[in-house]
């Protein structure tokens, strides 16, 4: 992974959470990607990625299931590896599945997992308050975490299918509370899915951890898309926030490279990704 004779010959040395911050606090713009294997990892780094996220997504662009819901943590724990093998500088994240973290006990010991297994350098898991316990747990053991809210993949049958998050003053007021007492307990950094865009501009003002967005509004810390559909391989409708950088690029890396750039200088995302 990331030998220390690879990084003698950087240009960049590795991102870390120290790096992240140091963005946030900087205005610079953090682009994140998913990826599911070493090939992919690789161009997704040289293209510039700052964060690549091992998302349970892979249950539905990999495994061709309808939700996340099946992922296990033994397909976390292989894909993360896998990409751990072709990253040398972007910073990588590992999301916990469905019913991986049902106490602190078990967060614990699957982060653990994901870690010293996989590569993973931080994990990701959804939910708000109820999740404060075990955030609080993995930060005294040193996990680095990422909390994830707005809409919730997992909760998917819970909440009904997969809608915009946060629209009416009390789900909002609530969405902010719960992400400042996440960032009290620890949380290093925060992941905002299918909210408004004030709703996102707001979270990412009041927060000092970055906060990341996908289908959050231009206003968060940085952005995030799932690889395959920046690469326009995922068949059928796509959500609102997806924007297809393939089309106007004759390669894989040339389109990577696009959509960091735009992160970047902030063209993306534009009015039509985002909601209200």
């Amino acid at each position: 992974m990331y030998t220390q004779l690879e990084q003698r010959g950087m240009q960049q040395p590795p991102v870390n959470v120290g790096t992240l911050l140091k963005m946030k606090d900087e205005q610079k713009p953090i682009a994140c990607l998913t990826a599911y294997d070493a090939s992919y990892a690789a161009l997704v780094d040289a293209a510039g990625t700052d964060l690549v996220l091992v998302g349970d997504s892979l249950g539905m662009v990999i495994q061709g299931h309808d939700t996340t819901v099946p992922v296990t943590v033994d397909d976390i724990v292989y894909h993360t590896r896998a990409v751990a093998r072709g990253l040398r500088r972007a910073f990588l994240v590992a999301d916990m599945p469905f019913m991986s973290y049902t106490s602190p006990e078990q967060a614990l010991e699957n982060s653990v997992r994901l870690m010293q297994e996989g590569g993973a350098m931080m994990i990701k898991l959804e939910g708000g308050d109820g999740q404060i316990e075990i955030v609080e747990h993995l930060a005294r053991h040193d996990i680095p975490v990422c909390a994830h809210l707005g809409l919730k993949p997992q909760s998917v049958h819970k909440i009904g299918g997969f809608r915009v998050q946060g629209r009416d003053d009390r789900q909002a007021k609530e969405m902010r509370a719960s992400a400042g007492r996440l960032q009290d307990a620890g949380a290093d950094l925060v992941l905002l899915e299918c909210v408004p865009n004030e709703l996102g501009d707001q979270v990412s003002r009041e927060l000092h951890v970055p906060v990341i967005g996908i289908g959050a509004g231009p206003g968060t810390d940085g952005q995030i898309l799932v690889l395959y559909d920046v690469l326009d391989i995922t068949q059928g409708r796509t959500p609102r926030f997806v924007r297809n950088f393939q089309q106007e690029h004759t390669s894989p890396l040339a389109a990577l490279e696009a959509y960091v750039a735009a992160v970047k200088d902030r063209s993306y995302p534009a009015p039509e990704h985002c909601f209200s």
